[in-house]
């Protein structure tokens, strides 16, 4: 059963028995979600290539076959983290007093890497933004805090 400890382990069964079917597993779909929702940060083309499908029902995953995607995407070193993040939109710090504008911001989220879409990211901003300035400046460092669920850098 792959190298997945105990805790982490309950924590895969509990994801199944949210998002799957009761002896059927996940749709393949739903990989990257799943994978999400265990706090780990997998690209589109790493879900891809773990075997994650595009449509949905086109194939199931069970737990002993997402036990060892798990564990390699918990050992993957292509996420970034907050510091990674931070150091990118320090790129954008046009006066280096931690703001940049939002337009910046939103066409690196859908123009840059993975993109996202409009919706995509009108609601990471409604959970993880705060209001702009009159000039339409924000600050990027409490966004990242909480968009990589760091409290601590708030």
């Amino acid at each position: 059963m792959a190298d997945v400890p105990k805790r982490e382990v309950e924590n895969v069964e509990f994801v199944f028995e949210v998002m799957g079917s009761p002896g059927e597993g996940i749709d393949a779909f739903d990989l990257g979600d799943a994978l999400r929702a265990l706090n780990l940060n997998p690209t589109l083309s790493l879900i891809e290539k773990m075997g994650g499908t595009k449509k949905r029902n086109e194939k199931k995953i069970k737990m002993d076959e997402f036990l060892p995607i798990y564990s390699q995407v918990k050992k993957e070193k292509e996420q970034g983290c907050y510091e990674d993040f931070i150091e990118c939109l320090k790129l954008y710090d046009k006066e280096e007093n931690g703001t940049m504008l939002l337009a910046e911001l939103q066409h690196a989220l859908l123009a840059l890497g993975e993109c996202l879409d409009d919706e995509q990211v009108e609601t990471l901003f409604a959970d993880c933004m705060d209001p702009e300035d009159d000039e339409g400046m924000i600050p990027y460092s409490p966004f990242l805090a909480r968009m990589c669920d760091r409290p601590d850098a708030l």
